[in-house]
């Protein structure tokens, strides 16, 4: 039901917008050939981008890095990035490296070309820098994680001891101790690693004092600086909330009123760094955000909560507490599948990237642990009703029991009737024999234990789909980076040399491959190959096969299946899905049993 909602949704989108910044134009435009030489680079966005001090690297014919200006907002529009450049510039072909960060916080990066007076052949790929540092991007999403569990278990058990009110609220104190340091710890790291994320370095530069500044004066930096300061505040409600002596069976609307303030603010922090912060309706996105994220820790780190109370608390003070997280609960639920469409809605754009993005295919992951965890949840509820049940009887046999005024005469059933000479003490009811199927309160305590700590492993995937959905570039804005290639603009073309040696001594034994990809795109693209023998002459082969891997993201082999048309082998349909370095494969087979394999390094763009 949800997913055909998410499908509906999508077919009544409107104009697409992204959450992450998207080329729009560049300046000269990506493949042209210009006369004169330009005196700067620019870039605009789709939305406004943060710039870094080494936002541009621009490469010349001879793969030498040229030394440029300061990079800087062009008319002062925040959506642009532009960089000067030298008074004199020598034919041939420009390469443009550049890295900014965009409105949602998350860096972004590619490169394109172009040409003063005439295009220069490119046999070597040029370094134009890493897109991320594996060690600091592994450690920066090991504390996104890590916050994201650390505030539901905060949000979830302090909500918890005030809306459930267990009469023994001990087991919640150590998980709130806990999310509370663990919150602070990793976000202390996120907030050193910053500069480091942003521009693709080592974690060692997190310590250099100059980044750390320009980090503080960031959206990003001052969200989590104010991520800080409510957790301090929240340090001392917690102390004070410990020492009130109010009866604890009664709600508290101070203390409701100042957790929840907390928790808003706590919610906000990470909503106006993250994706929607940008985009489309953003008001409303932003208020979805908090919503989204306060449902979850009130219904995620709440399970954590009711877990430790069932092993410590009375079956007695149970049968009140767990009636009361099941229909906060399902309020949750309600909250978090209303915000959950709405924002699949604007984060997808089409039904095609559900399946066609990453984003899509994490969503739908996402989609199915929810699923699970629903239905985890109603296995759950079942547990709660019969624990629920004693309860319940209780509370009849009390309301049956009527107490008779002071003084008045007893009913003749207390008396034994008319006629009899003196009054008897009435007999007391007997206490019902437990109904057969009940079963014992330890059991019934033990079943919804057992199913509470298993939608809380649940969960605990979901939150980690979640944290990568927020890294990810949404369905929208890879949509709207294709639809804003610049007009006109001629397809680059990465030539590779790949040198081979069999080991015979004809001239087809040893030679080079010269293999064109067109245009080194994210998406379909053009392989050529064309072989050369040891005499420098063109040949002819058995076999060239070419095949295409990304090793940082486990995707391939892709085989081009390449054919022979004539002299040269060639196709038209090769798809690489994702940017990066990809590894190209080029095998050469020169007889029946003679052929080698020599691996290259391929930069595909987005």
């Amino acid at each position: 039901m949800l997913l055909g909602t998410v499908l509906v949704l999508l077919f009544l989108s409107g104009a697409p917008a992204s959450a992450h910044a998207a080329l729009r134009t560049t300046d000269p435009d990506d493949g042209s050939v210009v006369k004169q030489a330009p005196r700067s680079v620019t870039l605009t966005f789709t939305e406004s981008v943060g710039l870094l001090d080494d936002s541009f690297r621009v490469f010349g014919p001879d793969q030498r890095r040229v030394h440029t200006g300061e990079a800087t907002h062009a008319d002062g529009r925040s959506d642009t990035a532009r960089v000067g450049l030298p008074g004199k510039l020598a034919q041939g072909t420009y390469t443009v490296a550049w890295r900014v960060v965009s409105a949602d916080s998350h860096p972004v990066s590619g490169a394109f070309s172009f040409s003063v007076g005439k295009r220069s052949a490119t046999t070597t790929q040029i370094d134009t820098g890493p897109d991320e540092d594996p060690l600091t991007g592994g450690l920066y999403d090991a504390a996104r994680y890590l916050a994201y569990l650390a505030a539901a278990l905060l949000v979830g058990a302090a909500a918890f001891a005030l809306l459930c009110r267990p009469a023994n609220r001990s087991p919640l104190r150590r998980p709130l101790v806990t999310a509370w340091w663990t919150l602070l710890g990793s976000t202390a790291v996120l907030l050193l690693l910053r500069a480091p994320y942003e521009a693709g370095a080592g974690p060692a530069s997190a310590f250099d004092a100059s980044a750390l500044g320009r980090t503080l004066t960031s959206r990003p930096g001052l969200a989590l600086l104010a991520r800080l300061a409510v957790l301090l505040l929240t340090a001392a409600f917690l102390v004070w909330l410990s020492r009130r002596r109010d009866r604890r069976d009664r709600r508290d609307p101070v203390a409701l009123a100042v957790g929840t303030a907390l928790a808003v603010g706590l919610a906000l922090t990470w909503a106006a760094a993250e994706h929607a912060s940008a985009g489309i309706q953003v008001p409303l996105a932003m208020t979805s955000s908090v919503l989204h994220l306060l449902a979850t820790g009130v219904w995620l780190g709440g399970l954590v909560a009711l877990l430790l109370t069932l092993r410590r608390s009375s079956g007695e003070d149970l049968t009140e507490v767990v009636p009361r997280f099941s229909r906060i609960a399902f309020a949750s639920v309600t909250v978090l599948v209303v915000t959950g469409v709405y924002q699949s809605w604007r984060g997808l754009g089409s039904v095609s990237a559900l399946t066609g993005t990453s984003y899509g295919r994490l969503l739908l992951a996402k989609l199915v642990a929810v699923t699970a965890l629903v239905l985890a949840a109603g296995y759950s509820r079942r547990w709660t009703a019969r624990l629920a049940a004693p309860a319940t009887a209780r509370t009849v046999a009390v309301r049956e029991r009527v107490a008779q005024p002071v003084g008045a005469p007893l009913s003749p059933e207390a008396t034994g009737g008319p006629g009899m000479p003196d009054a008897e003490e009435p007999e007391q009811p007997e206490a019902p024999a437990p109904e057969p199927g009940d079963g014992d309160g330890d059991v019934r305590r033990r079943g919804l234990r057992r199913s509470v700590l298993i939608e809380v492993a649940v969960a605990a995937v979901v939150l980690l789909i979640t944290t990568l959905l927020t890294t990810t570039l949404p369905g929208r804005a890879q949509a709207e980076a294709a639809q804003q290639a610049p007009a006109g603009a001629l397809p680059p073309t990465t030539l590779i040399t790949v040198p081979y040696d069999t080991g015979t001594d004809s001239v087809t034994g040893r030679g080079s491959v010269q293999v064109t990809v067109d245009p080194a795109r994210v998406g379909e693209n053009g392989v050529q190959a064309v072989v050369y023998g040891s005499d420098k002459g063109l040949i002819v082969i058995p076999e060239v096969r070419v095949t295409f891997t990304l090793p940082s993201r486990k995707v391939g082999p892709i085989d081009a299946e390449l054919t022979d048309v004539g002299g040269y082998w060639s196709t038209n349909s090769v798809n690489l899905p994702l940017p990066g370095n990809w590894t190209m494969k080029t095998t050469v087979r020169v007889s029946d049993v003679d052929q080698v394999t020599v691996s290259k390094k391929v930069r595909i763009v987005s």
